[in-house]
């Protein structure tokens, strides 16, 4: 027996009122997704696909932490001053190689400019002190992995719906 888990949307906690509007009206942004297994960086963008996500954003990989910091911040003199790239989303593995996701997302809400940009947690763990502490950092949410795939297309779109509603009302 396949146990269902609600996860709750975007839509449900406010952050986006009217989906089919806002898909109307979206840009193209840009997402950052930091992850280290071949196989659920595919899964994700086939969900992203399937929502109808990947022909308005741009995607960029990072495949370990470090990677995904270089990317994000500048190096040398100017580093940690302002954000190399700005991605409206990121999503997030929390077990990652080099650096471990909770030490990026530490590094990015603790900057001034990269703190406002969404991250989601994706994941596959089930430890609550992970999830707990995810989101004392800042996360917006989490999907996981084992989910049913028709719950990650929704989760991505939502997710990517709200960055977008997100930054609308930031004035970005």
């Amino acid at each position: 027996m396949t146990q269902k888990v609600y996860i709750p949307s975007l839509t449900d906690i406010g952050v986006v009122t009217n989906v089919t509007e806002v898909k109307g009206k979206m840009k193209k942004i840009e997402i950052l997704l930091i992850e280290d297994n071949p196989d659920d960086v595919e899964l994700v963008l086939l969900a992203l696909e399937k929502g109808n996500i990947i022909d308005n954003s741009q995607m960029h990989v990072a495949r370990d932490g470090v990677e995904a910091l270089e990317y994000l911040f500048y190096t040398g003199a100017e580093a940690n001053l302002h954000l190399n790239h700005h991605p409206q989303l990121i999503l997030l593995d929390l077990k990652l190689p080099k650096l471990d996701g909770l030490e990026v997302l530490k590094k990015i809400k603790s900057h001034p400019e990269a703190k406002k940009i969404p991250v989601v947690i994706l994941t596959g763990s089930k430890d609550m002190d992970d999830w707990t502490e995810s989101y004392d950092l800042g996360a917006v949410c989490f999907l996981h992995k084992s989910a049913d795939f028709s719950q990650l297309v929704e989760a991505a779109g939502l997710a990517v719906l709200g960055a977008f509603e997100l930054e609308k009302s930031l004035g970005v």
